[in-house]
């Protein structure tokens, strides 16, 4: 078998910052003499771009792992690689646990992965790496360190009409929850000549919305010198041709000056929309979790928000039953909830995660009584979260149309709308429209259904 008529193909799980390092993955190895197939099954080799942030997507990563094994079985596929977040950060230990997996790749292999690749298809098993703390890899000040390097090649894996689009790698906090920076690294942002130069090629692929990705993208520019250089860059992204909506992800609240949101709120062609990583309210819980603020400093920013933008979306995580976390800090969470009238808020019941200082904290609650505050928080978010959505009926929003599905009783148009933001978002579902994906519909709300909305076109939308 020739290099050309070897066939690879990436499954991606997590955030949209792995499907970025997927696509830049595919850009490699279709350089480097692999052909891209969807299909696992028409594979000689599949590569599970993995999460490794909380138990469950650690599960799902190795469900997807063992799946892609067993093709090898009965199938086509040769080999199963393991990239990602949990192969980064697990390394040798994964590959003990899963020999199933052919190999596990560290993000240092990523520059030669096509060649990494041949070998492994050819019965080679490259020693896994062992895992470090890669904060430590780079200099502890800021200004000491280099920026990104561009992105030499990507392959989008989407036919999507939007893509992310990295703006930096890392983190600098120290949440004593958060494992992330210890196997993503230390925060290093782009040049914006780079990010600006991937927004056109997106929109020469089709891509009309880019978001913008980072472990932290109110820290973007301070290690090149500019803490306000992501003000400076967002109307330089909207006016690219092609692209009609920029949208931001994972801002930290302690961090988003005024004029971020204000920039944010008003730059026309960048969405309206705010992914505040408020994480709790309670300045007890969020102190232990090595965080800043509580619920007044967080209402204020809302309403620097909605004074610049009244029908802004506004979407959060919050983590309940942290350690030490008392009825009355709950309470003071849920209180907060109420108050802010966010559109989506994503619940998450804490865990101890590896090598985190929370893990080592006393007065840790049970799974079961962790489990039924999860409960209690998912319940209220979904009654708010429902109501948010009915307040917009009778709003005109715009709508960029991601799928038509004909089921024989006409087509159901689907999008999402500026407050929408990709996959986690909810959607906007158009009524009596026969327009095609990637169309930018400004259209009245004329119903809710949780999160998600039914809108009409305005005459003469197209």
């Amino acid at each position: 078998m020739t290099d050309s008529e070897l066939a690879v193909a990436l499954l991606t799980l997590g955030c949209a910052r792995n499907d970025v390092d997927s696509e830049e993955l595919a850009g490699r190895l279709a350089a480097g003499g692999f052909r891209l197939v969807d299909d696992p099954e028409a594979a000689d080799t599949v590569v599970v771009n993995t999460c490794g942030f909380v138990d469950a997507a650690k599960k799902d990563s190795i469900d997807t792992l063992l799946q892609a094994a067993d093709l090898k079985e009965t199938g086509r596929p040769q080999a199963v690689v393991a990239v990602g977040c949990l192969a980064e950060r697990y390394g040798a230990e994964l590959a003990d646990e899963l020999p199933e997996a052919d190999a596990v790749l560290g993000f240092d292999d990523y520059g030669d992965i096509a060649d990494r690749l041949r070998s492994i298809v050819a019965g080679e098993r490259p020693h896994p790496h062992t895992p470090r703390d890669r904060r430590k890899l780079l200099p502890l000040s800021p200004v000491e360190r280099e920026a990104l390097p561009a992105v030499e090649q990507r392959a989008r894996l989407s036919d999507a009409p939007w893509a992310p689009l990295k703006l930096a790698s890392g983190c600098d906090r120290r949440c004593t929850f958060c494992a992330i920076p210890m196997f993503r690294g230390s925060f290093i942002s782009r040049r914006p000549s780079d990010v600006l130069a991937e927004a056109h090629w997106l929109a020469e692929q089709g891509a009309r919305e880019v978001f913008l990705v980072s472990e932290n993208s109110t820290s973007y520019g301070k290690d090149l010198g500019d803490l306000r250089l992501l003000e400076t860059l967002l109307p330089e992204l909207a006016a690219v041709d092609g692209i009609d909506r920029v949208r931001v992800s994972y801002l930290q609240p302690a961090e988003t000056r005024p004029g971020l949101v204000e920039a944010i709120a008003t730059t026309p062609g960048v969405a309206p929309y705010f992914d505040l990583s408020f994480q709790h309210a309670s300045n007890a819980v969020l102190r232990r979790m090595r965080r800043f603020g509580d619920p007044e400093s967080f209402l204020g920013l809302l309403e620097q928000v909605r004074r610049h933008a009244p029908e802004a979306g506004v979407r959060s995580n919050v983590i309940v039953g942290f350690p030490g976390e008392t009825e009355e800090d709950l309470e003071t969470l849920c209180d907060f909830l109420v108050a802010a009238r966010m559109d989506v808020t994503g619940v998450f019941g804490y865990s101890d995660e590896d090598g985190t200082e929370a893990a080592t904290f006393p007065d840790k609650h049970d799974d079961d009584e962790i489990a039924a505050r999860v409960q209690h928080v998912t319940d209220l978010v979904g009654e708010l979260n429902a109501q948010r959505a009915e307040e917009r009926v009778g709003a005109v929003v715009e709508v960029l149309v991601e799928e038509i599905d004909d089921d024989g009783e006409g087509p159901a148009v689907v999008g999402r709308a500026a407050h929408q933001g990709p996959e986690v978002d909810g959607t906007t579902r158009l009524e009596s429209y026969d327009g095609q994906v990637g169309d930018l519909v400004r259209a009245t709300v004329v119903a809710a259904e949780g999160v998600d909305l039914v809108a009409v076109p305005l005459e003469g939308t197209r």
